[in-house]
């Protein structure tokens, strides 16, 4: 049997900000990338944070395979099951109560949380339904040096159990969809400890670890964390720090999810919108101290051990 031999593709980056996101043209993510493009595709995505494909048309196997030049993959989701041959995604369904409007970094409660993140769109409402974007290494840039040098010196605590689910349970008692989700979201709690600041492990920037999961600064009373979380949250999402992707059926995103938070907006009422995430394993995040993100409550190592586990064939 011969090697297939993979012609190169011709990718342009088109930016959408003048420092967040950009729209990639001349991919086709449903069919193998030869080791040029893939190199071309991730130094984009550091480069702009978080990148668009339209017109795409994927498979559970194909997604797998794009994402796969990216890295090992993880499971589906350290709390919620996966569909049983689509171990390595998850889908995101507006009608079984998903939401996710909320800022956050995907899943910083364990203590690897993703590198990058592929999520595709199925089904998109008619009006509605876009994604915003944080550039986190653009707001620790501009905090004021005051600021910075106490952001540098803080570590933060975030839980599967946080301001994130709260979005979830304020909805629960007339949708039972969305109790659904809140109730396995607070069925296994996860803790972790994490660097304010990380360094990113292949670019060097530093950006602020916050979101929606983070829940208290470390040895601070709860009122002071609240105070200062806020703050520093608040600063991350300035509109000068986002990009806003309108999704069109047949749209893929990547993120590089340890340099950016991001929001998906609920405001298309009872249409359904339908997403499907892949996530690459990412390494223990590491403060500017060199102190590595520690785990506190919670055992994640199956949720990593995604890719060696796969039973989709």
């Amino acid at each position: 049997m011969t090697d297939t031999v993979l012609a190169p593709t011709r990718l342009e980056a088109v930016p959408l900000t003048g420092t967040l996101g950009a729209e990639i043209r001349g991919v086709d993510a449903g069919r193998p990338l030869d080791d040029g493009t893939a190199a071309e595709l991730r130094a984009a995505v550091l480069r702009h944070k978080v990148v668009f494909l339209r017109d795409q048309q994927l498979t559970y196997e194909s997604q797998v395979a794009f994402s796969e030049r990216f890295g090992e993959l993880t499971s589906g989701h350290p709390i919620f099951a996966s569909a049983e041959r689509e171990p390595l995604r998850r889908e995101m369904d507006s009608h079984k109560g998903m939401r996710a409007n909320h800022w956050h970094t995907d899943l910083t409660f364990v203590d690897r949380p993703p590198a990058f993140a592929v999520l595709y769109g199925v089904v998109i409402p008619p009006v509605g339904g876009d994604t915003m974007w944080a550039d986190a290494a653009a707001a620790y840039a501009s905090l004021p040096d005051e600021l910075r040098d106490l952001a540098d010196r803080l570590r933060i605590v975030h839980s599967s159990d946080s301001d994130y689910t709260s979005i979830y349970e304020r909805e629960a008692a007339t949708n039972e969809a969305v109790a659904a989700v809140h109730r396995g979201m607070v069925s296994q709690v996860f803790q972790a400890e994490h660097p304010a600041v990380r360094v990113h492990p292949e670019t060097g920037e530093r950006s602020l670890l916050l979101g929606g999961f983070a829940t208290r600064v470390a040895g601070l009373p709860r009122q002071a964390s609240r105070d200062l979380l806020r703050v520093l949250q608040e600063h991350v999402t300035r509109p000068e720090h986002t990009v806003r992707w309108k999704w069109r059926s047949g749209d893929l995103a990547i993120w590089d999810n340890q340099a950016t938070q991001h929001y998906a907006v609920f405001d298309y009422g009872d249409a359904r919108r339908v997403c499907q995430r892949t996530t690459v394993a990412g390494p223990v995040p590491v403060g500017i101290d060199g102190r590595p993100g520690v785990a506190l409550t919670g055992d994640a190592s199956a949720y990593y051990t995604g890719a060696t586990s796969r039973n989709a064939d």
